[in-house]
Parts: structure tokens; C-alpha cells; sequence
């Protein structure tokens, strides 16, 4: 367990040397360290290795003190040709993106998101793409929105992006749940629901075949296994967020419902229309 551990915690801190090396690379003055501190909320001093790193990885870093005398990491921009952002993320922001935009009726920047996207496509290989669009699809499509006002709860980056990757697979994810000292939970996720608070749909094959929800700032540490399982053909992510107003659910309380109205009402509601995707037949009866 102690090595998984350590692998996991490399790679995270590779992605943000990479993610280090962009902003050095993108920004014409450079990088310092209050603004690595503020955008990697870290301490000083782990901004400080963190520019050691950089130094020691590329070749061509120039670090170079300012007017204000503070230090600033700079690299040439071509060295980082090959640096890009996994395909499937990118296509999964600009799809969600131009998806937000097209429902709030900013046709134009519907458009230009669905471009951009096309010309990131274009770049990749065949292969490349099919797959980047599978995966982006594979996300998008288990996402659904509760709308309700007010502040939303803010969810730690490193458990959305779990999520993410479980999704995509799927893949099973294991979880500690609301407690340090509650019992890590094994759970397969079939979506999010995005809200005022946001939810892991999923799974918990240990407690039987009914699909649950999950607050996403009570999970206090998720890890992406190596095993996949097969989700639900049944479920709808659309059809589930139609239900959870609440969010919870008890599935007892769902079913057919026929609607019986005088004749004189019944005329009356001639126009009626029912909330789309309400799950409703419409069906009037006279009585």
C-alpha cells in the first residue's frame, strides 16, 4: 500500500511540474515564487524545491531577478512543444462549455467552442481522436444538473478528478466516506450530479444493486482501482436527475400516474404542457 502511495504522490507532483513549466513557459516575465505559492496553494518552501525541480528537469531555465527584486523563473516556449493537455480533457471542457452556452442561447460562442474543439481534433491522429472522444463522451454523458440558487459547496480538486477517471473507464473507486475512521467503501459510479451540492451517483456493490448518491465534499480521499465493472444499462443519468429535486430518492415512491379531471376542467387544461423530460404522459381522463 505504503509504494501505491508513493507512486500516486510522484505522479502529482510530475503533473505539477509540468503544469510549473507551462506557466514559466507562457508568461513573458516569468513565474516567482509568491505566485507559485498562491496558484499551487503551497507553502514558501515547497515553492522553493518546486523551482529546484524546474531547474534540474529543463535544460534552459532562466531565473533572473526583477525591478522589484523579486526572482522570476523563465523558459523558452519551444521547449515545451510536445508538453499538451490530455486530449479528452480538453474535449470534455470545450463540449461542456458549448453545451452551458447553447441552453443560455449564446449561439456564437456555442459555435466557437464547437470550432476550437474541431481544431483540436484535426491535430490528433485517427486513432487519437476516436479515443479522446469516447472518453470525453464517456464523462459528459454521465453528468447531470439540479438547478437550485445560492453559493455551491467547492469540492477538492484532486476527488473530482478521481471521479473523472472512474468514469472513463469505468473503473471502480475506492473511498472513505464522511469519517477518517469509517470503513473505506468500494463503489462503481454510473455519474455527477452538478447542483447546489455536488453528487457521486454510483454503486455500492457491497450494499446491494440500488444506485446512491454521495456528497462529493464528504469524501475525504478517493483512489481509482484497476477494475473495471459493468454499469448499469438501465440507468439514465437524465432520467435519475429528473427525480432528485430532494436529492435523495426512494424509488418506491416513483411509478405510473394518471391524471382524472372533470369535463369542464379537462377543456380548460386543453393547452396544459408538462416540464420536458418531467417523466409525465400527459394523459388526461375524464371522469
Amino acid at each position: 500500500m505504503s509504494i501505491a502511495v508513493g507512486v500516486v504522490m510522484s505522479f502529482a507532483k510530475a503533473q505539477d511540474l509540468i503544469r510549473l513549466a507551462q506557466m514559466a513557459a507562457s508568461r513573458r516575465t516569468g513565474v516567482s515564487l509568491d505566485e507559485i505559492v498562491e496558484e499551487f496553494a503551497i507553502s514558501h518552501r515547497t515553492a522553493q524545491r518546486m523551482t529546484q525541480a524546474l531547474e534540474t528537469t529543463f535544460a534552459n531555465v532562466a531565473a533572473e531577478d526583477g525591478a522589484d527584486r523579486k526572482r522570476r523563473w523563465r523558459i523558452d516556449p519551444g521547449t515545451l512543444e510536445r508538453l499538451q493537455l490530455r486530449p479528452e480533457t480538453a474535449i470534455e471542457a470545450l463540449d461542456y462549455a458549448a453545451r452551458e452556452a447553447g441552453t443560455e442561447g449564446r449561439l456564437r460562442h456555442a459555435q466557437v467552442l464547437s470550432d476550437l474543439r474541431e481544431g483540436l481534433l484535426s491535430r490528433l491522429s485517427r486513432r487519437d481522436a476516436a479515443r479522446a472522444e469516447a472518453d470525453a463522451e464517456a464523462v459528459l454523458s454521465a453528468l447531470a444538473e439540479v438547478t437550485r440558487p445560492g453559493p455551491r459547496v467547492s469540492i477538492r480538486p484532486e476527488i473530482l478528478d478521481a471521479v473523472t477517471e472512474a468514469l472513463r473507464g469505468p473503473f471502480r473507486l475506492r473511498v472513505r466516506y464522511k469519517s477518517h475512521h469509517a470503513p473505506e467503501r468500494v463503489l462503481e459510479p454510473h455519474g455527477v450530479l452538478l447542483g447546489h451540492r455536488t453528487y457521486l451517483v454510483a454503486r455500492d456493490p457491497a450494499k446491494g444493486d440500488l444506485i446512491r448518491t454521495f456528497r462529493l465534499d464528504q469524501i475525504l480521499s478517493a483512489e481509482v482501482l484497476d477494475e473495471s465493472f459493468v454499469m448499469d444499462l438501465a440507468f439514465s443519468m437524465e432520467r435519475f436527475a429528473t427525480r432528485s429535486f430532494g436529492v435523495w430518492q426512494n424509488p418506491a415512491q416513483f411509478g405510473p400516474v394518471v391524471w382524472h379531471f372533470a369535463p369542464h376542467a379537462a377543456e380548460r387544461a386543453a393547452g396544459f404542457r408538462f416540464p420536458p423530460r418531467s417523466g409525465w404522459s400527459g394523459r388526461k381522463t375524464a371522469a
